[in-house]
C-alpha cells in the first residue's frame, strides 16, 4: 500500500474563536454553578483544567472566561502564541513560555484600571511554562488578587509543581467519546473519511485526529498495520514505512500506538525509551524505527 506524503490544511478555529464545545458539559456546569452562587459562597480563584491534549480544555477555558469577563473586565492570556523574550520580542515558536511573558502580564495587570469587574488570567498550558515562569505564577497564586480568576490548562498533572497544584481546584477532564469525536470530525472535516482505527488510535483526542489527517499520519498508520498483518511483508516494506514515520518526530508515536493496538505491553517500555533516545543520543530515526517495527513483527 503506497502512501504519498500529503499536506491538508483544515480550517480549525483557535480555542479563543471556537464557539463549539463538544463534551465536558459536566465541568462547565460545575464552574457555572459555583460562579452563579459566588455571592453566597466565594468562588475558588484558581481552576485547573487537566486532561490529555486535544480534548478541548482550552476551548472550555475560553468559554468560562467569556462568561466571567464578558465584554468589560480585563482578560490576560499566557501561552506560546504570546510568548516574548527578555527584550519583549515575540517568540511564538519557542517550546516553553518564558518568565518574561509572565512578568509582562503581571505588569499589565497591575497597571490595569479596576472598575469593579472581574479579571481573568488564562494560562495555556502550565506544562509549557519554564521553571522560573511557573514560580512567578506561584507567587501570584499564594495571594490571589481580589476578583481575579485563574484558569490553568494542564496536559499532565504530574508536570505541575505540587505547590501550584495545591492552590488550585483541579477539574480532571476525560477523553472524548467516539460519538463526540465523530461530531467534531463531521463539523471540521466533513469531507474526510475517519476510520474506526483512527478513532481508536486517537484515544479520545480530536487534536490527535486533526494532526494525523493533516500530516498524512493516518495513512502511514494504516500502511504500518497492513505490513504487520501481512505475513509476506519484507524488511524492505518495513524500512519504507519507517522512513515515512521518520519524516517528523510528531509521527513517532504511531509506533507506540501500534504496539498498544496489538496488545504488546511488554514491548512498550523498550520502544518508548528507544524513541526518546533518537533525540537524546542523536540516533538515525529511520534505522531506529525500523528496528522497533521489526521487533513488533517478530512478536506477531
Amino acid at each position: 500500500m503506497a502512501v504519498k506524503k500529503k499536506e491538508i490544511l483544515f480550517d480549525f478555529p483557535k480555542p479563543i474563536d471556537n464557539p463549539c464545545l463538544v463534551g465536558h458539559k459536566g465541568t462547565l456546569k460545575t464552574f457555572m454553578d459555583a460562579w452563579n452562587n459566588r455571592d453566597e459562597h466565594p468562588v475558588h480563584p484558581v481552576w485547573m483544567l487537566c486532561g490529555p491534549r486535544g480534548i478541548g480544555k482550552a476551548t472550555l477555558a475560553y468559554k468560562i472566561a467569556a462568561n466571567v469577563y464578558g465584554n468589560v473586565g480585563d482578560f490576560f492570556i499566557i501561552d506560546l502564541e504570546h510568548n516574548i523574550d527578555e527584550r519583549g520580542t515575540p517568540k511564538p515558536d519557542a517550546k516553553q513560555i518564558s518568565v518574561h511573558t509572565v512578568r509582562a502580564m503581571i505588569e499589565r495587570m497591575q497597571m490595569s484600571s479596576m472598575s469593579g469587574k472581574w479579571r481573568v488570567i488564562l494560562i495555556d498550558a502550565v506544562d509549557e511554562l519554564t521553571v522560573a515562569a511557573e514560580n512567578a505564577i506561584l507567587k501570584l497564586l499564594e495571594e490571589p488578587p481580589q476578583q481575579t480568576l485563574f484558569l490553568l490548562v494542564t496536559h499532565q498533572l504530574s508536570n505541575v509543581l505540587p505547590t501550584v497544584r495545591s492552590r488550585a481546584r483541579v477539574e480532571k477532564m476525560h477523553p472524548l467519546t467516539t460519538s463526540e469525536l465523530r461530531e467534531l470530525c463531521i463539523k471540521f472535516m466533513p469531507d474526510e473519511d475517519i476510520s474506526s482505527e483512527i478513532l481508536k488510535l486517537s484515544n479520545g483526542s480530536f487534536g490527535k485526529i486533526a494532526n494525523l489527517k493533516s500530516s498524512g499520519g493516518d495513512l502511514i498508520y494504516e500502511e504500518l498495520l497492513d505490513i504487520l498483518n501481512n505475513k509476506h511483508s519484507s524488511a524492505s516494506d518495513i524500512m519504507d514505512v519507517a522512513e515515512k514515520i521518520a519524516i517528523s518526530p510528531a509521527l513517532y508515536t504511531i509506533v507506540l500506538d501500534t504496539i498498544a493496538y496489538f496488545g504488546l505491553a511488554d514491548l512498550y517500555p523498550m520502544a518508548s525509551n528507544t524513541i526518546a533516545d533518537i533525540n537524546r543520543l542523536n540516533l538515525k530515526p529511520d534505522i531506529t524505527l525500523f528496528k522497533i517495527i521489526t521487533e513488533i513483527k517478530k512478536c506477531l
